[in-house]
């Protein structure tokens, strides 16, 4: 350790540290625009000039090495001098915009300049202009007169969205920060531009001109979207959404968001809100109240119960409803006496296994990663902030392979990738599996010889201490997931390597446990799907983009005697016959167990819209209407407690990871299909419905995948 002196304090720092890190262990603020704790040093804005002893001028903290016996002084009239002499210059550009402008009341250079700005300027000159600029439906780059030149964005685009999408043309009073050749900003993560943005130069096109930072309120949250459960800040005014910001954890997503997480605010409030009950008489839908709505499903029910039996009930769940919801819409399964309950909605072949699908380690482990295997995943559209992660440990060396159909653009250095069909990833995996017996003179687990490509992944994978496979959504929903698992074990116990699966929604571990699947003879989400059933109650899903089978689907949900949606939004209107507005999660308190198996709860931020209740209030309700004994829950802690007896919040689960309950050999016939995916803007209801995150490149991508528009 390093001891130096600090405005009168001594401090020990790490060896290499700069003078900031010091200041920031010390609890001493130093005034900056360019530094940003996880970003590399471009001492570019000198806001940051110090007084070190010894020294002739004043030093820029945050590219100053610390050493032995150092003595800095941060409040001397040296270094105020310096600092009030760099904010003269920042400021001699910067338009006189403060009362129109979005960043107005959490802007750092507005903030720095009450301290450390003049009463008045001396620079009488005319102000330069720089020329708007589109780069897409996300951010808005029309005021970058304001632009200081720190490029925080350019190095977040380089060091941890991977992809360098802005940069610095021309030189002096002429440089401009910008895209080259007219291009548009794509990134998954790009929102966080705006975030580090010190001076409101990159605003939010979604956001722009529609509320001041001191009118709204704020609110925590966790993302609905995918497995990272990300904790976010929610504003809101007027009890209307406006905007969705990160809230720092290092633990799950540090200080980043993807922009789905961002952005979906819009379908909040958008016009597919489903307000009213509504039930289908003559083909044609008409609102009614509440109570009408809860008998008519309660006689249905009853009726089919009554007719045909308890096993032609169904339910489909979203593996994007909260614990409350998923364990009440089991227990309402499982009390009428029906097994019929999948959440697995996009898996070809869900078998019956022991244990959880779970990531294997902590979100957090992944940047310290050696050796990386992905099979069957794309990692920076399916799981950004996964994908930030790891190309953090590629940029420290790691080694990271890929098994994929085509070539990944994960914006991360791959020492391998091994181009195989999905239909024969089975066979690519066993390939890998025998070079790493051939290594260990171990039996290997099938005849398939290996190939020079699967013998430098098994050599990878035998190096280095900390090591992951990890099994993408594809593999999850591929016909031979159970060979892929049983491959990806083999590897991984003869390596040392943890095996999980990056898991596809932001409660897919927690409907595993709250048992939201096919426990004994139950029927599983693909079997239900083929017709037959008859009576469904569809939660939070819609067959036609959260299935395999798409139109097909729709059809054969159609066949049922009655359908019920329980959504926030107007789906299946073509297939159902009851509609049950259920609140999405910025209206209701809800958990999600995220991918390493983190237990979060949120709180309601606004008020439910129009007759909205929440999903486990209308479970609970239906289930007494039905006489069901055990729906007496008063609150939405009162269910979690029933559903997760054990688990404490904030805290990670421990978990079992799966184990395929048929250790029958390997199936290394061909699928017969490719496995279902989707879009990175097609992953549940609240994103397929997001204006802006649909006019991406990413969104109009994904509709054409599906064939159709969501919204």
């Amino acid at each position: 350790m390093v001891e130096i002196e600090l405005d009168g304090q001594k401090v020990e720092v790490a060896p290499g540290s700069m003078v900031m890190h010091a200041a920031e262990q010390a609890g001493v603020y130093i005034p900056h625009f360019c530094y940003h704790k996880k970003l590399s040093i471009a001492a570019s804005c000198r806001m940051c000039l110090v007084d070190v002893e010894k020294a002739p001028k004043p030093m820029p903290a945050c590219a100053t090495p610390v050493t032995q016996g150092m003595v800095v002084r941060t409040k001397s009239d040296k270094a105020i001098k310096a600092q009030q002499s760099v904010m003269e210059f920042l400021l001699i550009n910067h338009p006189l915009d403060c009362p129109i402008c979005d960043q107005g009341g959490e802007c750092q250079l507005q903030d720095l300049a009450v301290g450390y700005g003049g009463s008045s300027s001396r620079y009488t000159e005319e102000k330069r202009v720089v020329a708007n600029k589109n780069v897409g439906p996300l951010i808005s780059m029309q005021e970058m007169s304001r632009c200081i030149h720190c490029t925080r964005c350019v190095r977040f685009g380089q060091e941890i969205a991977g992809v360098m999408e802005l940069g610095m043309s021309h030189r002096g009073e002429h440089a401009e920060i910008e895209t080259f050749v007219g291009a548009s900003i794509d990134s998954e993560l790009s929102g966080n531009m705006i975030d580090i943005c010190p001076v409101g130069a990159l605003t939010s096109k979604p956001f722009r001109y529609s509320a001041r930072t001191w009118e709204m309120s704020r609110r925590k949250s966790i993302s609905p979207h995918d497995s990272t459960g990300a904790n976010v800040v929610v504003q809101v005014k007027n009890h209307k959404v406006m905007r969705v910001l990160p809230l720092e954890n290092d633990a799950v997503n540090e200080c980043w968001i993807a922009d789905r997480d961002r952005f979906s605010y819009e379908a909040l409030n958008g016009p597919e809100r489903l307000t009213q009950p509504m039930l289908k008489q003559g083909g044609e839908w008409r609102t009614v109240d509440w109570a009408t709505a809860l008998e008519y499903v309660a006689n249905g029910l009853n009726d089919v119960r009554n007719n045909h039996g308890a096993q032609s009930i169904g339910l489909l769940a979203s593996p994007h409803s909260t614990v409350e919801e998923l364990y009440l819409a089991a227990t309402l399964m499982r009390a009428l006496g029906s097994d019929n309950i999948d959440h697995r909605l996009r898996q070809q072949a869900p078998g019956r296994s022991s244990g959880v699908h779970w990531l294997g380690r902590s979100i957090a482990s992944l940047s310290s990663l050696d050796r990386v295997l992905v099979v069957g995943g794309n990692l920076r559209k399916e799981h950004p902030l996964f994908a930030l992660r790891i190309r953090q440990a590629a940029r420290r060396g790691a080694q990271v392979h890929a098994i994929h159909s085509a070539t990944p653009q994960w914006a991360m250095p791959l020492d391998t990738t091994i181009e195989e069909p999905a239909t024969t990833w089975v066979a690519a995996l066993a390939r890998v599996a025998t070079a790493v017996a051939r290594l260990l003179d171990v039996p290997p687990p099938t005849d398939v010889p290996a190939d020079a490509q699967s013998a430098r992944v098994a050599e990878s994978l035998l190096s280095g201490d900390r090591k992951a496979i990890l099994l993408g959504n594809a593999a999850a929903h591929h016909q031979r997931a159970a060979s892929l698992l049983q491959l990806a074990q083999w590897i991984g116990s003869r390596t040392g390597a943890t095996v999980g699966y990056l898991t596809e929604a932001s409660n897919t571990v927690g409907a595993q446990l709250v048992g939201a699947q096919p426990m004994s003879n139950g029927l599983n989400a693909v079997q239900m799907l083929d017709g037959g059933m008859k009576a469904l109650l569809l939660l939070n899903a819609e067959p036609r983009f959260d299935t395999c089978k798409g139109s097909e689907a729709v059809s054969a949900v159609a066949s049922a005697k009655m359908v019920v949606t329980l959504s926030a939004f107007k789906a299946n209107l073509d297939c159902s016959d009851v509609l049950l507005p259920i609140a999405p999660f910025t209206e209701t308190a809800g958990s999600f167990v995220n991918a390493e198996g983190r237990l979060q709860s949120f709180h309601a931020v606004v008020k439910p819209l129009g007759e909205t209740r929440p999903g486990w209030k209308v479970l609970r309700a239906l289930g007494s209407m039905l006489g069901l004994p055990t729906f007496v829950h008063e609150t939405q802690a009162e269910v979690l407690a029933a559903a997760l007896p054990k688990a404490t919040l904030g805290d990670v689960i421990p978990l079992d990871g799966a184990v395929v309950s048929d250790v029958s050999a390997i199936d290394l016939n061909p699928a017969a299909a490719q496995p279902c995916t989707t879009g990175a803007y097609q992953l549940d209801a609240i994103v397929r419905r997001a204006p802006s995150l649909q006019a991406t490149a990413d969104g109009r991508q994904g509709s054409q995948q599906i064939g159709v528009s969501a919204t």
